[in-house]
């Protein structure tokens, strides 16, 4: 198969909670981008499909089937893609059953310490506005930074000014969802290494998004450990890397036989510095390197 081509294999959908755009929507941007293939990669949910593959055939756009499940390794949140799944399989359902659950357990919690704050939410209202979708962090700040009662907040007014309008949801989950915040919850979402044993029965290829985040924090011992348990791939370009962190994790996954990828995590305006296509380097072969590991399996 021909490797020419450019691709995005981090794309999240409105099915995402925090994504802003149709799975239709997101083929047309790709296609006016001149991309050969994308991956929609939503939070803990393949309700994408099989829409955007339909979209993708219409289009003349490959759109290959994934998620991004949110894990616990070492105390860590740890994202892992499954590109090439198979969204339908029980393995699957399983996974997201599981993260649907937790997730709803953290979001309430989070509001509930929220109004400990003095802070003016409540559950019903973020449910109603999340689309029946267990809303993230970044979710949650953002439908409570739309209220137009929260300019008037003394706790909140910072994040209308100028410079930090733009980057708000970001600010207040850093402020008050983050490790030491007063909204804190620990995680407690299905672990990494679960995911990865249940990976093959899904069809997925395990690749480990962003492993430089500051959430993540991830070490060569960590994808050493990783390998061994069926991680094939590392997502080295991402809007989450700086430039040595890139070549940080290219060496790694080089070094460790790991397929390299590339992916944008683009959302739309909740994180306003990725726009779409900011990632150059994802080519067709990336693709083609997957399929091969997935035959393996």
């Amino acid at each position: 198969m021909i490797d020419e081509g450019v691709v995005d294999l981090h794309i999240h959908s409105h099915f995402s909670c925090d994504g802003d755009f149709s799975p239709a929507e997101l083929v047309s941007m790709a296609r006016n981008h001149g991309f050969r293939a994308i991956a929609i990669a939503d939070h803990d949910t393949v309700e994408a499909y099989p829409e955007a593959i339909k979209a993708g055939e219409k289009a003349g756009l490959e759109v290959i089937p994934s998620i991004e499940i949110t894990t616990v390794f070492d105390r860590r949140e740890f994202h892992l893609q499954l590109p090439l799944v198979n969204w339908q399989s029980q393995a699957l359902r399983y996974i997201i059953d599981s993260m649907t659950q937790s997730r709803l357990r953290e979001a309430k919690t989070r509001i509930e310490l929220l109004k400990k704050q003095g802070v003016s939410l409540d559950w019903e209202e973020i449910w109603e506005k999340s689309n029946g979708i267990p809303p993230l962090g970044v979710k949650i700040a953002r439908i409570l930074l739309d209220k137009p009662e929260s300019r008037e907040h003394p706790l909140l007014k910072k994040y209308y000014d100028s410079q930090g309008q733009p980057y708000a949801p970001f600010l207040f989950y850093q402020d008050y969802f983050s490790e030491g915040g007063p909204a804190f919850v620990p995680k407690n979402h299905i672990s990494l290494e679960e995911v990865l044993r249940l990976a093959p029965e899904t069809g997925g290829v395990p690749v480990l998004s962003h492993p430089g985040a500051y959430f993540q924090r991830t070490t060569r011992q960590d994808l050493i450990f990783l390998k061994s348990l069926g991680l094939q791939g590392l997502e080295v370009y991402t809007s989450y890397h700086q430039p040595e962190q890139v070549g940080l994790y290219r060496s790694l996954a080089e070094e460790l036989d790991l397929v390299v990828t590339a992916g944008s995590d683009f959302h739309g305006q909740i994180k306003p510095s990725v726009y779409f296509g900011l990632i150059k380097e994802g080519s067709y072969d990336m693709v083609n390197k997957l399929r091969e590991r997935r035959s393996r399996a």
